[in-house]
């Protein structure tokens, strides 16, 4: 692995931020990283700006049989800012191993997870060895939403037999999973107008609107009740999960330890119990962020809130977008105004049952010796929606844990989870050129 290591190193190294506007010429310059590998390798890559946005690394390696499966291997070189860096035990760009881990901004999320697939690629067509064309989609701008990525997905006639994305987490330590889901989500910034400046609370109050009064009863109509669960109209076409996936969910940890472990308490008497549903397969609602006012005698005339919205398999983004708005300017009384700003992002689901995914199920087993077990993402990746929108399955696995830190300070990286992303890349490359007698 000295030279997975190696090359690992050499790419934490630039500080490819995306978040806050990011540093174009360091994400470029990772851009161009991950193409020179390719085009080493005998393939053919460059880096991609469309719009404007951040560049991606957009290549190709083809291996001898022309009839041999496309698999199109995904991922982002783009990371989250590393914010203060008196937090940091190390230097954020200069990877530091520390007890059999690798400390530096990006380690985990995503160079560390992702370049495996690149890594042994290029290992393998170099040595005249792919059994598969391998198409590389690395994109610079998961951070901040991947729009040149999704849109690169839309115009693509070529598409691929299926898409490998490490870019998700393990279990636990022994136990690799893949997420044959993700989850869509709403978000609605909230801005609350009531007047033109703020007012004396003694002479005004009780005869004029006050912003934070019509915030707070905005919010009322879309936050969970106090069981934690969101209004049927946010809930609606939510798609039922299948009894295998429940009984696949009954093999891990209660959401009892899941939620201890993280320092977090139940929202209510039982829902742990449901932990995986109401994370995977449910929609929930979380108020983000409310900034409104100061601790002064004052009829505020201005309120902002942050909403977010996770969708599940089967819902529509644009539906309950619509909902949310309706919901929020319904409850807006005469004379208060409400400013929206909504983005949207489509749930995804795949067939565990697929070709792909149960020839990819078996290539993970073998090289991490469990089989991996079939969980959803409770959270938004994007792309997934566009790959599943062009009939493409997406098998979204990946090495991470909940110690590495990822976006806080001190991210990290098991040494042993970038062997097990390595082992588990070539088995997959290796199995997957079974995907054409399988389909």
């Amino acid at each position: 692995m000295s030279a997975l290591l190696d090359e690992l190193i050499d790419l934490l190294r630039i500080p490819s931020v995306s978040t806050g506007g990011g540093d174009a010429a360091a994400l470029t310059r990772s851009a161009e990283w991950i193409c020179e590998r390719i085009r080493a390798a005998g393939g053919q890559a460059e880096p991609v700006s469309l719009d404007g946005g951040h560049p991606m690394a957009v290549g190709e390696l083809r291996c001898s049989d022309p009839e041999a499966p496309t698999v199109i291997a995904y991922g982002h070189h783009d990371v989250q800012h590393p914010g203060p860096l008196e937090a940091w035990e190390s230097p954020p760009f200069e990877p530091t191993e520390r007890g059999g881990r690798l400390y530096a901004r990006g380690a985990a999320d995503d160079k560390g997870n992702f370049l495996p697939l690149l890594h042994v690629a290029c290992e393998l067509a170099r040595g005249g060895e792919l059994p598969v064309h391998v198409r590389f989609l690395v994109e610079g701008e998961e951070e901040v939403g991947s729009r040149s990525a999704m849109r690169w997905i839309r115009k693509d006639a070529r598409g691929g037999d299926c898409a490998l994305a490490f870019d998700s987490m393990m279990l636990d330590e022994d136990t690799p999973a893949i997420a044959i889901g993700a989850r869509g989500m709403v978000t609605a910034g909230v801005e609350v107008h009531t007047g033109e400046r703020d007012l004396h609370s003694g002479v005004y109050g009780g005869a004029v609107l006050n912003a934070a009064h019509v915030l707070h009863t905005l919010l009322a109509e879309v936050v969970p009740d106090a069981t934690g669960r969101v209004r049927d109209e946010l809930r609606a076409g939510v798609a039922t999960p299948t009894d295998a996936e429940r009984a696949t969910w009954a093999r891990l940890r209660h959401g009892n330890e899941v939620i201890a472990s993280v320092g977090g308490r139940a929202v209510s008497p039982g829902a742990a119990d449901a932990f995986y549903e109401r994370t995977g397969a449910d929609t929930s609602v979380d108020l983000n962020q409310v900034w409104v006012g100061e601790p002064r005698t004052i009829v505020l005339h201005v309120a902002h809130a942050h909403v977010s919205v996770r969708l599940a398999a089967g819902q529509s983004a644009s539906v309950i977008g619509a909902e949310v708005e309706r919901l929020l300017r319904s409850a807006t009384p005469p004379g208060a105004e409400v400013a929206l700003e909504m983005q949207l992002a489509e749930p995804a689901l795949f067939d565990a049952s697929d070709p792909a995914i149960e020839l990819s199920a078996a290539a993970i087993g073998r090289a991490c010796g469990t089989a991996p077990v079939m969980t959803r993402l409770g959270g938004t990746l994007p792309v997934l929606a566009e790959f599943a929108a062009k009939g493409i399955p997406t098998v979204l696995s990946g090495f991470a844990l909940d110690d590495d830190a990822y976006h806080a300070p001190n991210e990290s990286y098991r040494l042993e989870s970038l062997r097990l992303g390595e082992r588990s890349a070539r088995e997959l490359y290796l199995g997957l050129a079974d995907l054409r007698r399988s389909r």
